[in-house]
């Protein structure tokens, strides 16, 4: 990859870069640059039309982020909570804010198809301040997948064997911006740091680049690092795949000619509306006032009043036109229908529809989320494999980079939850049936469960409730029986 003469970015990788992008427009509800295409062959009264758009594909991809890892996800080293194995697996998921970052990933995954992680040592801000204020770690980062071209096996496009990233940098020479082509490969047990030169022969109307010719080399700036890694350091989580390819399938790009039928009914109905807030009058001849030669003075398009047939037949009247407004909303409500049920989400789980979760228990609710549920679950395979893998390549390359440490490299283990709230009243009696009727959990828990207390809290409210039926206890004022009969 990246030979002199060749074009970046590559030109087998146009495509996947072009839907990244497009796809990223449409979850931020940019549609009408996505569909101006579609527009531009309207008619011209159609494309008159002001063009109005509902942010669905957002909607799709923050419900598929928030199942997913809209609750963290437990990281477990397979040992006690106080061993040195945990202990370094908390340390990456707070150094890295791991639970955000994979909150991201989810989100961007929905709309690309594709997600990377990619992992390294060294300090966040690259040596700007002292290894006392910023010291080196291991770095668990988000890469973005417009600048990353994966080198499959051959006879095997389903399985990457090495990662390319190429990102270009522009420098200001003066006489006009001059451009750098970055690039680091990665891998297993080593990465190739590279740098060319780049000229630029694609500007759009925008005046941005659009395409790069690798004009050389820069020489000197080759180099090889030895990670002691025996993976790339580079993660791929595909948001789900087939078995031929290695690129990610999206949430998105299957359903842009609904996006664009939803957005245009709307528009057509938002014009209907219009119309009828501002009809034009129809008045009998005589009516308006008349010029010199006896024409009546009246200006349609402004006025929106005309004269028509004699004054006995009309009355005056505004003029309306059947719009046929019922139909399109039950189109618009079909289509919209069409589009939950090919994302795979259930009215319900956006609060609109037949919702009737009133009076009803948790697995009731779970059953009725059984299609969203599904598609997590699929996802969910993605990452669980992918987070290990991350989480393993962390230990080994703080391993090898600070050598041995107190703790033994191990596989994690994930453990995702279903993102729905739990039903307390429902688990507490499957507990109930389960142990018999015996008690679960003592008041000191429940104490910090339900009320957000700490240990101590917990310690002084036990305290006060023990006072408390102390002094409203009967046999508290119960004089104790002394021995001998007589009075003293």
């Amino acid at each position: 990859m990246f030979a002199i003469g060749d074009y970046y970015p590559l030109p087998e990788h146009r495509e996947r870069i072009r839907k990244y992008r497009d796809n990223k427009k449409l979850f931020l509800g940019k549609h009408y640059d996505v569909f101006q295409r579609i527009q531009n062959k309207l008619s011209r009264r159609q494309s008159e039309l002001l063009y109005i758009s509902t942010n669905l594909p957002g909607v799709i991809c923050k419900k598929s982020a928030d199942f997913l890892f809209g609750e963290q996800p437990v990281f477990s080293a397979g040992k006690s909570d106080q061993s040195t194995e945990q202990a370094a697996l908390d340390r990456f998921v707070e150094e890295n804010d791991l639970h955000i970052l994979n909150y991201e990933s989810a989100l961007s995954n929905a709309y690309r198809g594709d997600s990377f992680y990619k992992i390294r040592y060294g300090q966040a801000y690259a040596g700007v301040l002292s290894k006392d204020i910023d010291p080196y770690r291991v770095m668990i980062e988000a890469q973005n997948p417009e600048y990353v071209f994966p080198e499959t096996a051959v006879g095997d496009a389903n399985r990457i064997i090495a990662f390319h990233i190429g990102y270009p940098v522009a420098f200001n020479r003066g006489n006009g911006d001059e451009w750098r082509l970055h690039v680091e490969s990665h891998y297993p047990g080593r990465i190739i740091y590279a740098k060319y030169k780049l000229e630029p022969i694609l500007i759009t109307v925008d005046n941005e680049i659009g395409e790069w010719r690798i004009a050389g080399e820069i020489a000197g700036e080759r180099q090889e690092v030895q990670t002691g890694v025996p993976f790339p350091l580079v993660v791929h989580v595909p948001n789900y795949a087939t078995d031929d390819h290695w690129e990610g399938i999206d949430d998105l790009s299957e359903n842009k000619p609904l996006f664009d039928e939803i957005n245009h009914r709307i528009s057509q109905i938002a014009s209907i509306l219009d119309k009828h807030a501002d009809p034009a009058m129809a008045v009998p001849a005589g009516t308006l006032g008349e010029d010199a030669e006896g024409n009546p003075i009246f200006r349609v398009g402004v006025d929106k009043v005309f004269e028509v047939m004699g004054k006995d037949e009309v009355i005056p009247q505004y003029i309306t036109w059947d719009g046929q407004l019922q139909a399109a909303f039950t189109e618009l409500e079909h289509l919209v229908k069409l589009l939950l049920i090919n994302a795979e989400i259930p009215e319900i789980a956006l609060g609109s529809g037949d919702v009737g979760t009133s009076g009803a228990s948790g697995l009731a609710i779970k059953w009725r989320l059984n299609s969203i549920l599904a598609k997590i679950n699929r996802k969910r395979q993605y990452y669980n494999k992918a987070l290990k893998r991350v989480l393993l390549i962390a230990q080994l390359l703080e391993v090898a980079c600070k050598g041995p440490q107190d703790y033994e490299v191990t596989v994690p283990k994930v453990k995702f939850k279903d993102g729905l709230p739990d039903d307390e009243t429902e688990m507490a009696n499957i507990m109930s049936i389960r142990t018999g009727g015996k008690a679960t959990i003592s008041q000191k828990s429940a104490l910090m469960w339900l009320d957000d207390l700490t240990e101590e809290q917990a310690d002084a409210e036990l305290q006060r409730i023990q006072d408390e039926e102390a002094v409203t206890d009967p046999s508290a004022f119960q004089q104790p029986m002394t021995g001998g009969g007589g009075d003293n």
